[in-house]
């Protein structure tokens, strides 16, 4: 599926159409360049679960930041990873299990993600698109089937 994002409201508008269909288990990867929304996105998805008021910084210093949701979300930038086996350590497969994961640089993990991140995974890849950007968003698991009811409205 190809969404066309205009500008910061409608990658806002992406994040929260993807919040309410969330399980434990799920992992979110966010795909794309410096400066393509990913953290914008994460930030629609986390305020349409926790409240508009929730302080949602992005996670590029600390490397993760954990907002107690229904399901709980663990908001992971991996761009600093030096090493795949460095993701145990900040506790992604303690996320996956307990909640579900927003993944920035999912690349860092390694050429096989899928190891880390179990059977659950849609992949929003974020790109420059004319004046705006463009989401290909695609599912793997149960998210082959649920990527068809995510409805963006902006």
């Amino acid at each position: 599926m190809r969404v066309r994002l205009a500008d910061e409201a409608a990658t806002t508008a992406l994040g929260r159409a993807v919040a309410p269909l969330l399980r434990v288990g799920d992992a979110v990867l966010l795909e794309g360049p410096l400066g393509m929304g990913k953290s914008t996105l994460a930030r629609g998805l986390i305020r349409a679960l926790a409240g508009e008021d929730v302080d949602v910084p992005s996670p590029t210093f600390t490397i993760v930041q954990t907002y107690e949701t229904a399901p709980p979300v663990g908001h992971f930038d991996l761009y600093r990873l030096e090493r795949p086996s460095e993701a145990a350590e900040i506790g992604l497969d303690e996320a996956l299990d307990t909640g579900a994961a927003l993944i920035e640089w999912p690349e860092r993990l390694g050429a096989e993600p899928e190891a880390w991140l179990g059977p659950d995974r849609l992949t929003i890849r974020l790109e420059e698109d004319g004046t705006g950007r463009r989401a290909t968003v695609s599912g793997a698991g149960r998210w082959e089937e649920a990527v068809k009811e995510i409805h963006v409205r902006t």
